[in-house]
């Protein structure tokens, strides 16, 4: 089983402030009377109704359910997950903050792979840890986390934790299930696999068998922002085991997720058609996008995401075509890493798909 710190294991420590919506079901009754809290419950806020309209101002008086059992009812509904084993908090990279918050110390090994998803190498590098990166294994069609790699330096280097992105980012490619199945039962025993689904909704097998599983040694994270276009909101969510999800809760800021963002994640969340029409739409956008491009002549990269990803001979190259995008106001990504400064990746929104908008990429492509 794979190990906490030290200053986590026992009693301690333990949230001061669970707040209201959890002392009502500690309870088992409403308290009508908020007397105690330092909110401000008498604020007119005559500014803000006038701005948004009443509704929205009724969520911003008092801070939000620290549980967020509102949108694990939901999650646990919609996708089959028992709800004891989901902990909801600010986004996907709030959730990667406390990840590390909880596994790891100062001066522990953690592993990577160089040039994927930057903000875990950010976090782990605040956290004090030594990051450890591999490169991406790279050949034709394929550039994708290496799985034997990021084994190998999780061994050598006595890792407490290895991350991985799947779909990964920028590169949108996925690993199936036996092999991360197979990557977690080969990890040392003591060493967490966090593994970071943000792009799980674009998977053509998203409501598999596997979405559901609580894997052990393993902190599953998804997020409210892309299939259900919360992302100004900070809404995602972590799967793991519940004595996983205890000790993280140790750590956790109280009231991360706000009382708005969780009445909108509801309202979306009840609405799940609409979130599935999204999808729907946004691989559809993916497949034209790529097919275009490869019709240019470009390396489309297979992804499992909401983007494409293309593969372009040399960094100078792709360095000149995001720079010009850039300065004609049209914003793409290219990774800051050097080994994968040669990859542009594109969001499979309907504004890149208007024709001329790409122009400079496809004219660059058209003259190679």
């Amino acid at each position: 089983m794979p190990r906490f710190p030290d200053h986590l294991l026992g009693d301690g420590p333990t949230n001061p402030f669970p707040g209201i919506r959890v002392l009502e079901r500690r309870l088992g009754r409403e308290i009508p009377h908020r007397l105690g809290s330092n909110e401000g419950l008498d604020m007119p806020h005559d500014a803000l109704r006038r701005h948004f309209g009443d509704a929205m101002v009724e969520h911003v008086y008092c801070y939000g359910d620290a549980e967020a059992l509102g949108i694990r009812q939901r999650l646990a509904d919609q996708q089959g997950l028992p709800l004891e084993a989901m902990l909801v908090d600010a986004g996907a990279d709030s959730l990667i903050a406390l990840a590390l918050r909880t596994v790891a110390t100062a001066g522990c090994s953690v592993v990577g792979t160089s040039g994927t998803y930057p903000t875990f190498g950010y976090f782990a590098r605040g956290q004090g840890c030594r990051l450890v990166e591999v490169a991406y294994d790279e050949g034709p069609g394929r550039l994708a986390p290496d799985l034997e790699a990021l084994l190998g330096a999780a061994r050598r280097h006595d890792a407490r934790l290895v991350y991985l992105a799947n779909p990964d980012n920028p590169s949108g490619h996925l690993h199936d299930d036996d092999a991360i199945r197979q990557l977690r039962a080969e990890l040392p025993d003591d060493c967490w696999l966090l593994l970071d689904e943000a792009y799980h909704d674009f998977r053509e097998d998203a409501d598999g068998p596997f979405s559901r599983e609580v894997l052990p040694g393993v902190i599953r994270l998804r997020t409210l922002s892309k299939a259900h276009g919360l992302a100004g909101l900070r809404v995602g969510y972590a799967i793991a085991e519940p004595e996983t999800l205890a000790m993280m809760m140790k750590v956790r800021i109280h009231y991360a997720v706000s009382t708005l963002s969780q009445a909108a994640a509801e309202v979306v969340l009840d609405h799940p058609r609409e979130s599935r029409a999204h999808v729907a739409a946004v691989l559809e956008r993916r497949q034209r996008l790529a097919d275009h491009l490869r019709g240019l002549g470009a390396e489309v990269l297979p992804s499992a995401t909401n983007f494409i990803a293309i593969r372009l001979p040399d960094a100078d190259l792709a360095e000149r075509i995001n720079r010009e995008l850039l300065e004609a106001g049209r914003l793409i990504a290219r990774p800051a890493n050097p080994g994968l400064g040669h990859v542009l990746r594109i969001t499979a929104v309907e504004d890149a798909l208007v024709p001329g908008r790409l122009a400079i990429l496809e004219e660059a492509l058209a003259s190679r």
